[in-house]
């Protein structure tokens, strides 16, 4: 999760005393003072709702090869066609399922033909449609092993600075680990274990083909620390070698094409513009997966010196 709810914090509010000095208040003040309350703290939780991109339509385009976008303006899913049917990665928020599942038909796969959900991580924003999309479909979901049991229960793992969100449960029927693979006809993706943002944490890699030679593709799982307690997290201790191992194993790959589940981390929706201009290279970059580690390196850094202090 890349964006976090923000806390309303407690409204305090100072009232004249009872005609005629002390005393208690009586009934109708009573309900006066709490109408205020609410009254005060409405624009607060007004700022807790999520960004509208990441509920905002966004039609379907291509990327590269058999890779289409079908995701909301501003949390991504992607859909990749094999020779068996269609591979889906990620659900993003329950409200988003019946625009993804439309999206997947505009792009002409049945949502019937879709055989595999791949879940990223066992984060809201991420995983609450994914429910519906595995009822929709009759899809099954493979996930980080690591994961699973937050998949399962709605519950995401790890300690944070903002709380628990949750989200709708679903059965995992395979939990996958690292360097194990997932084949749907004669596609074949590979799952890196990417643990750190949840312990789960999973970026899937592939190659597809293209002239004048193959391209390799990552979907890179965050590797942001985007509110995870880094000190003293009892629920998840070894989560700052996790973080730090992830950084590193990210920066051995070999990307050409960068696909995150936050889209503005790559720029996907301006390139997928481009590429429907008819710039078919637009989403080839290996110079992309470099920049985005360092700069994860800096900012975990920072969040860790933060929170030591």
């Amino acid at each position: 999760m890349q964006r976090l709810p923000l806390a309303a914090p407690s409204v305090r509010l100072r009232l004249p005393a009872p005609p005629g000095g002390g005393g208690s208040l009586g009934p109708r003040t009573k309900s006066l003072v709490v109408a205020m309350a609410i009254a005060a703290s409405a624009p607060l939780l007004l700022g807790a709702a999520d960004p509208p991109a990441w509920t905002r339509t966004q039609a379907p385009f291509p990327i590269a090869g058999p890779i289409t976008y079908v995701g909301s303006e501003g949390i991504a899913a992607y859909l990749i066609k094999t020779s068996a049917g269609a591979i889906l990665i990620d659900g993003t928020l329950a409200e988003n399922a019946g625009m993804i599942e439309r999206n997947i038909a505009a792009a002409g796969v049945r949502p019937r033909d879709v055989k595999l959900i791949l879940v990223t991580h066992a984060h809201f924003d991420h995983a609450a449609g994914v429910p519906a999309l595995k009822r929709a479909t009759g899809a099954r979901v493979v996930a980080g092993a690591r994961d699973v049991r937050a998949l399962e229960t709605g519950t995401p793992p790890g300690e944070t600075n903002y709380g628990v969100i949750r989200f709708p449960p679903v059965h995992v029927d395979r939990g996958i680990r690292d360097g194990e693979t997932v084949t749907l006809g004669t596609t074949t993706l590979t799952a890196r274990a990417t643990p750190g943002h949840t312990p789960g944490c999973t970026t899937w890699t592939m190659r597809i083909p293209a002239k004048p030679r193959p391209l390799d593709v990552v979907f890179p799982c965050s590797v942001s620390v985007a509110g995870n307690r880094l000190i003293g997290n009892r629920a998840y201790p070894g989560i700052v070698a996790d973080y730090r191992r992830s950084i590193a194993m990210l920066g051995t790959l070999h990307a050409d094409i960068v696909l995150p589940s936050h889209p503005e981390l790559a720029d996907v929706i301006a390139r997928g513009r481009s590429r429907q201009a008819g710039n078919t290279t637009a989403f080839v970059d290996p110079t992309l997966l470099p920049k985005i580690v360092a700069k994860a390196r800096v900012a975990f850094d920072a969040d860790l010196a933060k929170q030591t202090r």
